[in-house]
């Protein structure tokens, strides 16, 4: 297979003038909707802003676009980059000329995303990142897919030409899982849509709040009184009511987050190579990203008694200051256990969940219970004022959650650690996993309050290059023979931690 030449300056595709253009435009319109929508309700009222007609407004509007493609033609023909043995180079700027150099061995990561309007005319983007930015640094817009491909292959080899033998290795591939339209539609209905719910909540309060004034207008309030008859003073109306609003609410977020479950992986595939396991996904925004063994810090596998009943399970790659919007990506869903197994073998070679697990100390059960009762007894606050002296009955629902949460958080924390591996268990509706090499430990921190410190209970934090864990609430003797023995593993190995 004939390979492309990077080692001269090279532009994305003219095509990318097009991308530019759509995501500075799609930013402009993002950040200033409100404005835009509360001028547009004006003007359809009044047929005028101010002194501006419609017309006005209309070239102003068409102005600031064409503004934005000449900004988009200067920012691709300023953009150039090429690759030598050891180096990405890459040039930008349109005033001010920036030049970006990035060794290989630094990289994290690359991979390739294909938004919708990137599918419309037939190009990907290129993103790479490396450990030291929480943002990719690079984003080349428009690649013919076989170019992306080839210069991701290219930036991952330690010679600037790949080897025909490390290229006929990496073509050895098997497609090891694909989701089923079942199975996705399966994983979204299974999931907490607690996160959901208040997504929604958010959303219509802030539209509320934005366009109340207009909502006011409408007479919705007066409209509901004169269409139903309310019995006030009978209880069995004002729970039926309110019971069949939160049915509604529960249902609309069950459908929000199966839309956003599909959606978001669509035609989700996971393909196995000798090396490397390579992740494609996404209907609207396609991505596929390559991930190396070496370079993964943490792997956190969720389920919860539904997802095991329907053989449901995710796993999360954790790798070093990645993107935080691109950390969604790094997700494989709708997994069967044995597949999880043969993933995590994959990128923690030999090891094994099986052996005694440690839990926290009865004090972390003791401290779950106050924490709670103190937010349920602050909820009878707002509940007072919003359902007045009915205001008692949601402590029917703060008790029993209350008891369920104390319960399973505590049933479900727990800890292994072994010569090579660190496992902490934790979760209350979900049940998370969190893997770690011990070698790639970052630091280890021992922590306790003065309350702590009077019952002889502390708390060990262990920073990886991506997150931070707990192993919460343990006896002081345990917690400091921990923190004196992961300190060792970590002077006393010579492996890199990625």
């Amino acid at each position: 297979m004939e390979l492309t030449d990077f080692s001269k300056p090279t532009r994305q595709s003219s095509k990318g003038i097009l991308v530019i253009f759509a995501l500075n435009s799609y930013k402009f319109i993002r950040n200033f909707f409100g404005l835009f929508l509360v001028y547009g309700l004006s003007i359809s009222k009044n047929k005028s802003l101010a002194f501006l007609s419609t017309t006005h407004i209309t070239l102003i509007i068409l102005s600031i676009f064409i503004v934005i493609l000449v900004l988009a033609i200067l920012k691709f023909r300023n953009f150039k980059f090429y690759l030598d043995t050891d180096e990405f180079h890459l040039s930008t700027g349109i005033i001010n000329k920036d030049t970006t150099i990035i060794p290989k061995s630094k990289i994290q990561n690359v991979y390739v995303k294909q938004n919708f309007i990137q599918q419309l005319i037939n190009v990907v983007s290129l993103n790479i990142e490396t450990a030291g930015d929480d943002k990719a640094e690079i984003e080349i817009n428009a690649l013919d897919r076989e170019t992306a491909l080839d210069l991701k292959q290219q930036l991952f080899s330690k010679n600037h030409l790949v080897d025909l033998e490390l290229d006929e290795k990496q073509m050895q591939t098997t497609v090891f899982f694909k989701a089923s339209v079942k199975r996705l539609l399966l994983e979204g209905l299974s999931q907490s849509h607690i996160q959901s719910f208040l997504i929604i909540v958010s959303f219509v309060f802030g539209l509320y709040s934005e366009f109340g004034k207009y909502v006011q207008d409408l007479n919705l309030e007066d409209r509901l009184e004169s269409s139903v008859e309310f019995e006030t003073g009978n209880i069995l109306n004002f729970i039926l009511a309110n019971l069949l609003i939160v049915a509604l609410a529960i249902l609309i977020s069950m459908l929000f987050s199966v839309i956003k479950t599909f959606v978001s992986n669509y035609n989700l595939e996971v393909i196995e190579n000798e090396d490397t396991i390579e992740i494609n996904k996404g209907l609207f925004n396609k991505v596929s990203l390559t991930l190396t063994p070496a370079k993964i810090q943490n792997l956190v596998i969720k389920t919860n008694r539904l997802k095991r009943y329907l053989g449901l399970h995710t796993l999360s790659i954790k790798q070093a200051m990645v993107n935080k919007k691109q950390q969604k990506n790094f997700k494989i869903v709708a997994l069967e256990k044995d597949q999880v197994s043969h993933l995590v073998q994959k990128f923690f070679k030999d090891y094994n969940d099986e052996g005694v697990y440690q839990k926290p100390d009865r004090y972390y059960k003791r401290l779950l219970m106050w924490r709670s009762i103190g937010i349920g007894a602050l909820v009878n606050i707002p509940a007072f004022f919003v359902f007045g002296a009915y205001f008692w009955l949601i402590n029917f629902i703060s008790i029993t959650w209350i008891v369920l949460f104390v319960h399973y958080t505590y049933k479900k924390a727990s800890y292994q650690i072994t010569d090579t591996y660190l496992t902490i268990t934790s979760g209350f509706i979900d049940r998370l996993r969190n893997i770690s090499e011990l070698h790639k430990i970052q630091s280890v921190e021992l922590k306790q309050s003065i309350f702590q410190k009077q019952k002889n209970i502390a708390s060990v934090y262990i920073a990886t290059a991506s997150e931070q864990v707990k192993i919460p609430y343990i006896k002081e003797h345990d917690a400091r023979s921990i923190y004196d023995y992961l300190l060792f593993k970590i002077e006393s190995q010579d492996k890199n931690w990625m």
